[in-house]
């Protein structure tokens, strides 16, 4: 049976990513090439840039593995707001941490750039594995959805207007909404441990953006053993007020 690793919002944090790789028993070389265990791949479950030291290092070793059928990638909001600077479209909400991405890709090459563009754009919304079991969309699914309003749920959820004590958008809990036979896996909401709500085959979902880029940690689900495997930050590459006791930051 195929086995697959869903790994967390990863924020352009190349060293941290490789840790976990490591321990999962993938292998890398110089150039970022992949190799797999036996009988595994890799699921990225969005918003693989942006925040983080590395940005262009975590899209070269995700595009290189998903080239090579090695690994799938799910588009997250910051993917599709890199994608489309990237490419001189309209930009959503830009951001200082955009801008913090396009400084650290001034030295690619224009085709890497162009490459980068279309693979964070044509990435899909969702992923649906293992003929049906698991899906994969990195804010979460709503199945009353359909087309392309179900598709920028699955990238983008749903915000209200107000923070939570720590300053985050309050996000609509779309995982009290579902009740199907499948397991949802997420991230873009950053929680300190992974959040698993409902029962196998009973509204089961795994919320595992454990905030590496906030000095939390980087975490893959492996299914189908809904086993936890998890690297701590190396520090926090930015600020957060829920992850202050985590990553030691004051």
């Amino acid at each position: 049976m195929q086995g697959f690793d869903v790994i967390g919002d990863v924020h352009g944090c190349l060293p941290e990513l490789l840790a976990l790789l490591r321990r999962l028993g993938y292998g890398t070389d110089e150039e970022l090439n992949l190799t797999l265990p036996l009988g595994r791949q890799l699921i990225l479950v969005g918003d693989l840039v942006d925040r983080g030291p590395d940005t262009p290092g975590v899209l070269k070793l995700v595009m290189k593995a998903v080239a090579a059928g090695q690994a799938l990638a799910v588009r997250g909001n910051h993917d599709e707001r890199l994608g489309h600077a990237l490419s001189g479209g309209h930009v959503r909400k830009p951001t200082a941490n955009l801008e913090s991405s396009l400084k650290q890709l001034v030295t690619a090459s224009p085709t890497f750039r162009r490459r980068a563009a279309a693979f964070l754009l044509d990435s899909p919304p969702q992923l649906t594995l293992d003929e049906g079991r698991l899906l994969v969309a990195h804010a979460g699914d709503r199945a009353d959805l359909a087309g392309s309003e179900r598709g920028e749920y699955n990238v983008h959820g749903h915000d209200f207007e107000e923070r939570d004590a720590y300053g985050h958008p309050v996000r609509e809990d779309w995982a009290a909404l579902h009740t199907g036979p499948h397991l949802i896996v997420s991230g873009h909401t950053p929680v300190r441990r992974p959040q698993q709500r409902g029962q196998v085959a009973a509204g089961e979902s795994w919320n595992i953006d454990t905030g590496c880029v906030y000095g939390g940690s980087l975490t893959a689900l492996r299914y189908p053993e809904r086993q936890l495997v998890s690297v701590r930050a190396a520090r926090a590459y930015m600020p957060s007020r829920l992850f202050e006791e985590v990553s030691g930051v004051r």
